[in-house]
């Protein structure tokens, strides 16, 4: 089993849409998944139509396997299961800060359902915290949407220099871009310059600003699934081929 994140510490830069995607596309292709929303807010839960468990607050997510594992639903596709988010996973930080082995919970939390799934993939909300910390521990791959902007540019920076500052292996994080617009020179040189100092840390692939990925809400369903032949939907099976290349054993 593979855990495989998709984190950003800034918002609003398509992680839920790569998430919901990515998921769709493993499921696909035969391997047994689980979308595991971290964000209070349940996007991801919200766009495969799954509603929460209210029952699953922090303390079971992280002490009662029963609990936890009752959580999990099903969703409208084959080998597709969602761990729905609820508003109590807004105290996670909290919660942590309380526990022995903090830094570890979340993988031994995961670690109930390892014999099920071929992936585990984390939907994670956006701020470096006691919850991301685990995230980044647990996680064999960290997936970072980053929008070709200075602000964006900015976060991966700083992700970086918390990697660093921690000891955390830089090998686990992927960036690839987002919300890309060719017309704007601003992206096309924010991306010529971080390729120039983080190049072996991105994809090739990147995801585009299109209108089949906002109406992603509207469908409540993944932009491979609304819209197949799509350039979204292309984009996005670009980036699951190569985050099958780097994360062996998928």
């Amino acid at each position: 089993m593979k855990i495989i994140a998709c984190y950003s510490n800034k918002g609003g830069v398509g992680k839920t849409a790569t998430s919901v995607n990515l998921a769709y596309a493993f499921a696909a292709a035969g391997k047994r998944i689980l979308l595991c929303d971290l964000d209070p807010q349940g996007a991801s839960s919200f766009y495969f139509r799954v509603k929460p468990s209210k029952k699953l607050t922090e303390a079971s997510f992280f002490e009662d396997v029963e609990k936890f594992t009752k959580a999990i639903r099903g969703s409208d596709y084959d080998n597709l299961d969602v761990l729905p988010a609820n508003m109590g996973f807004r105290d996670f930080d909290v919660f942590l800060s309380r526990m022995r082995d903090s830094r570890s919970r979340l993988k031994k939390a995961l670690a109930a359902v390892k014999g099920d799934y071929d992936v585990i993939l984390l939907d994670c909300p956006p701020n470096i915290s006691a919850l991301s910390e685990n995230v980044f521990r647990a996680a064999d791959a960290i997936l970072v949407p980053v929008i070709p902007t200075t602000l964006s540019h900015r976060t991966f920076e700083q992700l970086v220099d918390f990697f660093k500052e921690n000891d955390l292996p830089l090998k686990k994080l992927h960036g690839f871009y987002c919300m890309v617009q060719g017309v704007k020179s601003l992206h096309s040189e924010t991306i010529d310059a971080m390729n120039h100092v983080y190049q072996k840390w991105f994809m090739t692939a990147q995801i585009p600003f299109a209108s089949d990925i906002e109406r992603m809400g509207l469908h409540r369903a993944p932009v491979m699934a609304s819209a197949p032949n799509s350039l979204a939907s292309k984009a996005y099976q670009a980036l699951y081929q190569e985050v099958i290349k780097r994360v062996a054993g998928v």
